[in-house]
Order: structure tokens, then C-alpha cells, then sequence
């Protein structure tokens, strides 16, 4: 059975690569979106098993749609996707209890094994070719 997602980034050729990308490897894209509200907004309407979420982006960004999306249900699945490797970006994403961080550049296998742990329960941050699991901060 195809896990169902959500994709949120502001870049729409990234979003058309990305979303090719994982229906190749057999994922269900529902929807897409380019920014935190509308990632909010398409969560709340989908329901999906993982949303992955940019954390950059203009006007509402990942840690609005972020905070937002696990105000509502705790149990969300969602991985932050970003560039920012800085340990404050790292911090802020535990703190709100990121399900996964996944670390532009990616390759595309590292992208599905982290969407499989996560669906699984497990929280991870994935590097280039690296999956590892980590605690959220309390």
C-alpha cells in the first residue's frame, strides 16, 4: 500500500521534482503547497501519514505550520526539510517535537527511508546518505 503525503516548499521546481520523484517510488503525493499556512490548511483537509515541510519559506514558514499543526493533532508526522544545519534550527525543531529532519542535499532513497521510519514512530534526522534516529526535546 502507498503512504500518502503531503510536500510544502515555496520553490515549485523543487516541489514538481520532489513530487516525481516519490510517485516513482511508489508514494502517494495528495497535495502540495508553497507555504506554512497552506501547509496547515492541507494537513487539517488530507490527513496524511507524513507531510514534509520546508523551513524556509516567505510569509508563514516550517515552524508556523509546525507549531500549528501540533496544536491540533500531536500525533502528526511531519518532517522538516531544510539547509539550515545550524544547531538553534536543529533545537527549535526538537523542541517542537519535528517528527523528522531531513538535510538538503538528499538523494531520494535516503527521502523514502525516512519517510518509512517516521510512518513507523521512529524520530530521525537524515543527512545526504545517513538516516539517524534522535529524541525530540521535552
Amino acid at each position: 500500500m502507498k503512504t500518502n503525503v503531503i510536500l510544502v516548499d515555496d520553490d515549485r521546481d523543487t516541489l514538481e521534482i520532489f513530487e516525481d520523484y516519490l510517485e516513482l517510488k511508489g508514494v502517494n503525493v495528495l497535495a502540495t503547497g508553497k507555504n506554512g499556512k497552506e501547509a496547515v490548511e492541507l494537513y487539517l483537509r488530507h490527513k496524511p501519514e507524513v507531510i514534509l515541510l520546508d523551513v524556509m519559506m516567505p510569509e508563514y514558514d516550517g515552524f508556523f505550520a509546525l507549531k500549528n499543526i501540533r496544536e491540533r493533532d500531536t500525533s502528526a508526522k511531519v518532517v522538516m526539510v531544510t539547509a539550515d544545519m545550524t544547531e538553534q534550527t536543529r533545537n527549535r525543531l526538537q523542541l517542537l517535537k519535528a517528527s523528522g529532519i531531513l538535510y538538503k542535499p538528499y538523494e531520494i532513497n535516503t527521502v523514502i527511508e525516512t519517510i518509512e521510519k517516521v510512518k513507523e514512530g521512529q524520530s530521525v534526522i537524515a543527512t545526504r546518505s545517513k538516516v539517524s534516529k534522535y529524541t525530540p526535546l521535552c
